[in-house]
């Protein structure tokens, strides 16, 4: 694939997929492979699902793209169902292409309604491909180191005794924006007091709590989006990868109210995809068929089973460090050298054996996301061939 640039840090195992069905990818011998990582986290209900396919084609046929002066009723219609789920009835919402735009215009929205220099998050999150959320300069954010915060005593409060918390300047504060469980795909977990802490206090200084649900939302970590975890009530929620089931739309929803602290001056973003019918009217159908499957309730008890398996094997070789997760959002943190030999090594004997997973470079992590439509079967199938796989240290 000597044309193609592809992405940083990753390397293309497997160079001729010819079509994809379901939790399946087939190769052009026919050899079929378990497609763990579903995508890049995006086919959260399986390759090729008739029912977007369907969609795709109708929707296409009659109308796919918007101008900058007219537009389509799927666009409202499915703006209104997908702020219902969120609890965010009568709020607003624009479709994008991809989560780090959904990311970054919360970010735009947040600042213009601030009068606040910075805003705040935690040290280990990952917000996309550009903008200030992704540059974060130090002049625009407060990035909280939270890891000693993970191992804090329990019933301690987070208050201005502890030297950590009394150094967070949110005199200067006007926003925080939380990922909660990827940190940047090695999977962890900020502790729940924490962040309802942090949480409070932003909304009781007249700040906004934007949360970054691209990788974490549309039932991937077993309930419909990751800050239901926290117990917290985010005045923006930012939707990605899973809200598309592969095609590039993204969401970024607001409670009601915000928007009009803008005063009527509008967002200064537009780009040429922004509120396309088509991508709308997949986004109505992937959160449609969640709901009418239980898929999110499927999630929640099939992570569990895969979690307990890996900790399993953990105890039994003695070559995992860690096991963490949520639902079907889970890393694998092997017990290895600088060099990463067993996880990449694991990465090709998998894929040998017909199971593909993600790798986080740089940690030694072997990341399991499989669609929320994963059989049991396959699930214990990749559980024996990861034991046999690592072996006993």
């Amino acid at each position: 694939m000597t044309s193609i640039i592809w992405y940083p840090g990753h390397e293309v195992l497997l160079k001729d997929v010819a079509r994809a069905e379901g939790c399946y990818l087939y190769d052009s011998g026919g050899k079929r492979y378990v497609d763990l990582e579903s995508g890049v986290w995006c086919t959260s209900i399986g390759h090729g699902h008739p029912r977007i396919l369907k969609v795709l084609g109708e929707q296409a046929a009659r109308i796919a793209h918007n101008g900058f002066i007219y537009s389509s009723s799927i666009v409202e219609d499915a703006a209104r169902e997908m702020l219902a789920l969120i609890a965010f009835d009568g709020g607003n919402l624009v479709f994008l292409c991809s989560g780090s735009e959904a990311v970054e215009y919360g970010v735009r929205v947040t600042r213009m309604i601030t009068e606040k220099p910075l805003l705040m998050t935690m040290a280990d999150s990952y917000f996309g491909a550009y903008g200030s959320a992704w540059r974060r300069d130090e002049t625009e954010w407060f990035s909280f180191d939270w890891s000693s915060c993970e191992g804090c005593p329990e019933g301690r409060m987070c208050d201005t005794t502890c030297e950590h918390w009394a150094a967070i300047p949110f005199e200067r504060i006007g926003g925080f924006l939380f990922e909660p469980g990827s940190s940047s795909g090695l999977v962890r977990f900020p502790p729940v007091g924490l962040i309802r802490r942090i949480v409070g206090e932003v909304h009781r200084t007249g700040g906004l709590v934007q949360v970054n649900e691209v990788t974490t939302g549309i039932g991937r970590t077993g309930r419909w989006f990751g800050y239901q975890h926290y117990d917290i009530s985010p005045d923006i929620v930012s939707m990605g990868k899973g809200v598309g089931n592969g095609y590039p739309v993204a969401v970024t929803a607001f409670r009601p109210g915000v928007i009009d602290r803008l005063d009527g001056r509008p967002v200064m973003y537009a780009q040429s995809h922004q509120n396309d019918p088509l991508g709308a009217a997949v986004a109505r159908e992937v959160i449609r068929v969640i709901e009418e499957d239980g898929l999110v309730a499927r999630s929640a008890g099939m992570g569990p089973h895969l979690i307990s398996g890996l900790e399993g094997i953990k105890a039994r070789t003695g070559r995992i460090r860690a096991v963490r997760g949520r639902g079907l959002l889970v890393a694998i943190e092997m017990e290895d050298g600088p060099e990463e030999a067993l996880t990449r090594q694991a990465l090709r004997d998998l894929l040998d054996r017909g199971f593909v997973l993600a790798r986080r470079s740089g940690f030694g992590i072997l990341r399991v996301d499989p669609p929320l439509t994963i059989d049991l079967e396959d699930i214990e199938a990749f559980l024996q061939a990861f034991e046999k796989v690592i072996g006993v240290a």
